[in-house]
């Protein structure tokens, strides 16, 4: 049954709004009503402004975990149903720990932002950049073919090094990334959880290899053996036979000896 809730019967002031308008003033989002405005609409518009903040990793701007896992979850079931090749990378910063030893937690952290641009930079719109957690991203690609996939990991990681970041006056700083990467298993409803192992797995042997490359795991193609070809499609070879023989007129004969003529309604 609906839950009737009326307008006129959301009262503002009986909500305890402070820290939502709190959080929404921070990320630079307008935490006021506006003149004119329903309650009902001014409520339903600081709960988007949360949702969307809840998402968001508030250092880089780029999508956090949450929004990672939310964003697999829905290719998950897009290669289940249509087959679509979708890579997965992990990217880490290299010797990260050196940078905020060296020139401070600050400078860390303009790294990381400078880092996030780039990225954000390097990929399509459709694509998905995310801070997976300290100094790892995740890129997620859909309707990638793996040669594509490859050439992508490639141009972020040659991208990233190219960059000169500043962290301080008459100081910049220069950086690699390790990449590892997995496609989703085609026609196959996974789980995130599987696909991100698959894709650390490729980023601990980027890592332990020397650093400053890419890691992919290449899809696996699924084998159809001709026995099994034969199951598959004997019914359809067979009746594509009978209408070859209708078509040119040798329809086989009826119980009584006559040749069955057949009428496409």
């Amino acid at each position: 049954m609906a839950l009737l809730t009326p307008s006129s019967q959301i009262d503002l002031q009986a909500l305890q709004l402070d820290d939502a308008r709190a959080l929404l003033k921070h990320d630079a989002k307008d935490s006021q009503q506006e003149a004119g405005e329903s309650p009902t609409g001014y409520l339903q518009r600081v709960i988007d402004g949360l949702c969307e903040i809840s998402l968001k990793d508030p250092l880089t701007g780029l999508g956090n975990r949450r929004h990672l896992r939310s964003t697999l979850e829905r290719a998950i079931e897009t290669v289940a149903r249509s087959g679509e090749s979708v890579l997965l990378l992990l990217l880490d910063i290299d010797h990260f720990k050196a940078i905020n030893d060296t020139h401070g937690h600050l400078a860390g952290d303009q790294v990381l932002q400078a880092i996030a641009n780039c990225l954000a930079d390097c990929v399509r719109p459709m694509d998905t950049v995310v801070r997976y957690g300290g100094e790892e991203f995740a890129v997620i690609l859909p309707h990638c073919r793996p040669l594509f996939g490859r050439a992508v990991a490639e141009r972020i990681r040659q991208t990233v090094a190219s960059l000169s970041i500043p962290v301080a006056a008459q100081t910049n700083v220069q950086v690699t990334i390790s990449t590892g990467g997995a496609y989703a298993p085609e026609w196959v409803r996974s789980t995130a959880d599987l696909w991100i192992e698959r894709a650390d797995q490729q980023l601990y042997r980027a890592k332990t290899s020397g650093r400053n490359q890419v890691c992919l795991d290449q899809p696996q193609e699924l084998s159809v053996s001709a026995e099994e070809k034969g199951l598959l499609f004997a019914h359809i070879a067979a009746d594509e036979a009978t209408m070859i023989r209708n078509l040119s007129g040798d329809a086989p004969p009826d119980s009584q000896g006559n040749a069955t003529d057949r009428v496409n309604a």
